[in-house]
């Protein structure tokens, strides 16, 4: 595939990441075309490299977020692995990372530092609770920040708290990342200004919290946890047909109340009851609600309820494990699967989700640790020799 072709050819990022939040920043920068160099510690680098060993003997987290990278191992804690990422800094575009609080600024990386040795540099600072303020020296993973959040208070059933079953904070902080530092760029190409860039995890998965946060502030109450039921629409959620297996569907509006009433539930009276009449009643009511459905559904099984919910025009779907998810007729019809090498073996991997016409995404190789270092470090002018010092001296 021709390099030229993808939107941020000749944009180069140096990454100090771990984990998830950075690595999927840089990753969907990796998709776009920009040469994402990643520094890892030598020997052991990312640690999510040993979450699990389920993919070929790698970490499922680590080549969801790592595809496309240049891996590079430095020992910054030896000046002269410091003086190595400068060098990188000097010709990049981008720096990222998400060290420990403090960290950075230990490392000389801060951004006030940054930007007297490397002006053009927009860096990226991927945070807990932010650099500043009275929580910026803790260490924040993401079920921390889901529990910090509210979210854990919402999700789950009556009976008990659930923590969300993907790194939902991580990810957030790193889709913010993403286009923030998109943002960036732009700006730098458009105005010559350079802005840095920061995140945390904590203000990203706030701003996921818009709408629990208004319900709460003002209606007194916080949305109680239902499950899969919807905590202000009703109905919706899902139901168990008589075959054991369970229907979602959702009514968004009157128009598809009726129809549900009238075409599938086969009581047109309902339409008018004043108990269900308008969407904060059906919420009111929803117990009865429930009832009335369940005895529905109870009667057919679940390919017959979503053939006759479909029939009716109402938004419906079974529920699906992973398995059935990856055997995904859409994903399939829609060629949304490619093949990514692994050290060692290839896996299929998803397309990134926004097409651009004309511009196929990049999908390159996972990295093995240092993979790429020779090659980064004779670019910039270290001979054999040299290398070889550095190697016998742990620095690399």
């Amino acid at each position: 595939m021709d390099v030229q072709r993808h939107p941020l050819s000749g944009v180069t990022v140096v990454s100090l990441e771990q984990a998830v939040a950075a690595p999927y920043a840089t990753r969907q920068l990796a998709d776009l075309g920009a040469r994402v160099i990643k520094v890892e510690r030598p020997g052991e680098g990312d640690f999510a490299r040993r979450y699990d060993t389920t993919v070929h003997g790698h970490s499922s987290y680590f080549v969801w977020l790592n595809r496309s990278k240049d891996s590079l191992t430095l020992n910054l804690k030896d000046p002269r692995g410091r003086e190595i990422l400068h060098q990188l800094l000097a010709g990049a575009d981008v720096f990222v990372q998400n060290l420990a609080p403090g960290a950075a600024g230990r490392l000389g990386l801060g951004t006030d530092e940054l930007a007297r040795r490397h002006p053009r540099l927009i860096p990226c600072t991927i945070s807990g609770y932010g650099t500043t303020g009275p929580w910026a020296d803790r260490k924040a993973y993401d079920l921390l920040v889901q529990c910090q959040t509210g979210l854990v208070s919402l999700t789950g059933t009556p009976d008990g708290t659930a923590r969300t079953g993907i790194s939902v904070a991580d990810i957030a902080a790193g889709m913010y990342a993403y286009s923030g530092v998109l943002t960036a760029l732009y700006t730098r190409a458009t105005t010559g200004t350079v802005h840095p860039v920061e995140v945390s995890l904590f203000e990203a998965l706030a701003e996921w919290m818009g709408q629990p946060a208004y319900y709460t502030r003002h209606g007194g109450t916080q949305p109680p946890r239902l499950g899969t039921q919807h905590a202000t629409i009703a109905p919706y959620g899902t139901y168990p047909a008589a075959d054991g297996r369970e229907v979602l569907f959702s009514i968004q509006n009157e128009r598809e109340w009726t129809a549900l009433c009238v075409e599938f539930l086969g009581r047109p009276e309902l339409a008018e009851d004043p108990r269900f009449v308008t969407g904060s009643a059906r919420v009111a009511h929803r117990e009865e609600l429930n009832a009335v459905i369940a005895e529905r559904c109870a009667r057919s099984d679940a390919g017959e309820l979503l053939e006759e919910l479909e029939a009716a025009g109402i938004a419906c779907a079974g529920v699906n494990d992973v398995a059935a998810f990856l055997d995904h007729p859409v994903l399939a019809a829609r060629d949304r699967w490619r093949e990514v090498a692994v050290p060692g073996a290839t896996v299929q991997a998803l397309l990134p989700p926004a097409d651009l016409a004309g511009l196929p995404p990049r999908m390159d190789p996972v990295p093995a640790v240092g993979e790429h270092t020779e090659a980064i470090l004779t670019e910039l002018g270290h001979s054999p020799a040299d290398i070889d010092a550095l190697r016998a001296d742990d620095v690399v």
